[in-house]
């Protein structure tokens, strides 16, 4: 037998799924424990391994690999809980990050955001200046030394960092990505004054083109990379003494995997992991229901996360935005806010009740946790409405407190807006929906498609209690939450699901038509570097899948489009049809007329991306058919429910997931119990068990 796990490892709890690659998956739950996430790792593999009757040693030593996500970084960043880090950059570009390339006043706001200028919050910027100093070097457009490196200027800088006590260094020098020797230098000097100090260089994690953006991907590179070493290195020495034969992988944001002793370098590139995951996983369970155009939603603990399949495969992009920062890393699209179901209900300024950033995370957890935590959390609301069940989560097993979910939100929002505590409850639930509503209307309408065309895919801990809620916010009629042997821990089978994939990128600015020689050494160049990288994952690949595409754009413009390349040799019409392809799409994404081939096309990024396919495919197994659509015998009982302030408490039948079949169909308003999450059957909708044991949401 040779298992494949995947590992999701969230702020709130920790999922994991095992594939036997004999059609039986299992999965198990457990809560995170920060600051140390592999207890909690190791706590949910002794869950598995219980599954499967066998000790953790015996388990791991039959694993073929371990394919592991985190939100832990993410959420980091999104929250700022980052340690301090110093930056280094060419003499007289420091002020760069703060300028902002004016992007960082526009990046991530909402229209009426960005109407109210004065009411904008400037103070964003990613390290203090006390942290952001010069060394003298310059190195032009064409990668030709102009200035040679001050190498005493520049252990001078380093020293000021080191006595600063910061915990990583990130290094940016102009036009580094087409010349990296005075980056790698720098490296080596911080070495000499400080051996164990984290490192990260531009030419390394984003060589591409743009001074900003650059700088910014590897400074929130620099912030995340230490932390990601250390546990990464604490968790696989742990794996190692269980007997692991097999390699610990780490999810990226591109939708594949990579050995965990390569994440770090580019630790930005992990950000996006677990909604990977999830897409990942959306896009195998897709198929096997012959769905084309999915929104994958993933509402964990902490973050709220989607992503989109259009057309069977899913949506990538170049750029992702962080706190109102660039990340040019190549990802899957994924859009994230603070909203999970531990993010913290508070009051503004202005008397609006506002739910997240701020989580409450594992630890202290929601109010109704009993671990000390006093704010009250979505969570909380949902215990409060009726929607969690008072015996508790896990089956019973993570006891939830009542008075003190409802002491929480009496004191921080029912009485500061004069309200009653379920009032307040029924408040904080319809915002939630509204503004995870809001995050799949970005998603899916500002980039041009139509969400009646999609059917959203409901995952993680929270999203089944909210997924038909906002999903009708942005009018999509049909949900499915996957459950099966899976429910909230699909990020994880998805992980499982995933091969492995790194992408190398190089910028190189030219005007169309482009030379055919010049483009095929560029692409030749990455085709050998991830190769090699690939090559350094210690796995056997059933076929490596070798993908080209460009980035272009019209000239004097910034809206950038990844233009397909084939493989092989290349000529003048190849490039020329790239072109026409580019011209094409742009007026798809954003209409008609709107671009001006007259101005010219140019190209601006090669990439080169490099599938190490692996062996296994898990697929969700089959459910028992019921005999007909009666599920009254999986029904255990009645309790009020509110899923609507305006309706109030309703008696709401409740099941137990363990007990429905295939075809078994549910009528809302209902609850159904699953060991490892809640599912919301709202007003005016019916769910149905599918054949493999997920439940499909449309309206009546």
């Amino acid at each position: 037998m040779s298992y494949v796990i995947g590992v999701d490892v969230g702020g709130t709890f920790t999922d994991a799924v095992l594939d036997d690659n004999a059609g039986n998956i299992v999965a198990a739950k457990s809560p995170s424990t920060p600051p140390d996430y592999s207890v909690g790792v190791m706590n949910v593999l002794e869950l598995l391994a219980e599954q499967v009757g066998q000790s953790l040693d015996e388990m791991l030593a039959d694993t073929h690999h371990i394919a592991h996500g985190t939100t832990s970084s993410l959420n980091a960043l999104v929250m700022g809980n980052v340690p301090p880090v110093g930056f280094l950059t060419t003499a007289g570009h420091r002020d760069s990050i703060y300028i902002m390339n004016v992007e960082g006043r526009y990046l991530g706001r909402s229209p009426d955001q960005l109407q109210n200028v004065q009411g904008q919050e400037k103070g964003h910027a990613l390290i203090p200046k006390k942290r952001a100093l010069e060394v003298i070097e310059r190195i032009d457009r064409d990668g030709n030394i102009v200035v040679a490196l001050d190498e005493d200027s520049a252990r001078d800088s380093i020293r000021q960092l080191v006595d600063q006590g910061v915990a990583a260094i990130a290094v940016s020098l102009l036009w580094s990505f087409r010349n990296p020797v005075h980056e790698r230098r720098v490296r080596e000097l911080v070495h000499e004054i400080d051996p164990t100090m984290f490192v990260a260089l531009s030419s390394e994690v984003s060589p591409r083109i743009r001074e900003f953006s650059r700088n910014a991907t590897t400074i929130m590179s620099a912030q995340i990379g230490p932390g990601l070493r250390d546990y990464l290195g604490e968790l696989e020495g742990r794996l190692r003494e269980h007997k692991l034969s097999g390699p610990l992988l780490v999810m990226q944001s591109n939708g594949g995997a990579v050995a965990a002793a390569e994440a770090p370098k580019t630790a930005i590139s992990t950000v996006g992991s677990v909604l990977t995951g999830g897409v990942i996983g959306s896009l195998s369970l897709s198929k096997q229901l012959g769905h084309k155009n999915v929104i994958a939603t993933d509402v964990g603990g902490t973050t709220f996360l989607a992503g989109l399949i259009v057309d069977g495969e899913p949506v990538r992009s170049t750029t992702t935005i962080i706190n109102h920062h660039p990340i040019n890393v190549p990802t899957l699209e994924v859009h994230a806010i603070g909203s999970g179901g531990g993010a913290i209900a508070w009051i503004d300024n202005g008397g609006n009740l506002q739910i997240g950033p701020h989580s409450a995370q594992s630890v202290p957890g929601p109010a109704c946790y009993g671990q000390g935590g006093t704010e009250p959390t979505n969570a909380d609301a949902n215990l409060v409405l009726g929607i969690l069940p008072e015996g508790g989560l896990l089956g019973g097993k993570k006891a939830l407190n009542m008075e003190l979910a409802r002491e929480a939100i009496r004191t921080r929002i029912a009485e500061p807006l004069g309200l009653t505590v379920e009032e307040a409850a029924a408040a904080i639930y319809a915002v939630q929906n509204s503004q995870t509503g809001d995050l799949l209307r970005k998603t899916v309408v500002e980039a041009g498609h139509d969400p009646r065309d999609f059917i959203v895919y409901a995952f993680g801990g929270s999203g089944p209690a909210h997924c038909a809620r906002y999903a009708a916010e942005v009018g999509v009629d049909q949900v499915v939450v996957p459950l099966g042997q899976v429910a909230s821990a699909f990020s994880a089978y998805g992980l499982a699901s995933s091969d492995v994939v790194l992408a190398a990128e190089l910028s190189d600015p030219a005007a169309v038509p482009l030379d055919p020689k010049q483009a095929e050494r560029n692409f030749m160049q990455l085709e050998e570097q991830a190769l090699e990288a690939i090559g350094r994952q210690g796995l056997t690949f059933s076929e490596v899948v070798i993908e080209r595409e460009v980035d272009m754009r019209f000239t004097a413009q910034l809206a950038e489009i990844a233009v397909p390349v084939p493989n092989g040799h290349l000529d003048e019409q190849i490039l020329a049809d790239a072109a026409d392809w580019f011209d094409r799409r742009y007026a798809e994404l954003y209409g008609e007329g709107t671009g001006f081939r007259g101005a010219g096309i140019q190209a601006i990024t090669y990439r080169v991306r490099v599938t190490g396919v692996l062996p296994f495919s898990p697929e969700l197994p089959p459910l028992a058919q019921a005999d007909g659509p009666d599920s009254s015998a999986a029904k255990i009982g009645t309790r009020p429910v509110c899923l609507d302030g305006r309706l109030g408490y309703v008696e709401t039948d409740i099941y137990d997931y363990r007990e429905l079949r295939a075809g078994h169909v549910i009528e809302g308003p209902a609850i159904i119990q699953v060991p490892t999450t809640t599912v919301v059957v709202p007003h005016d909708t019916t769910g149905t068990i599918d054949a493999l044991g997920n439940l499909t949401i449309l309206p009546n």
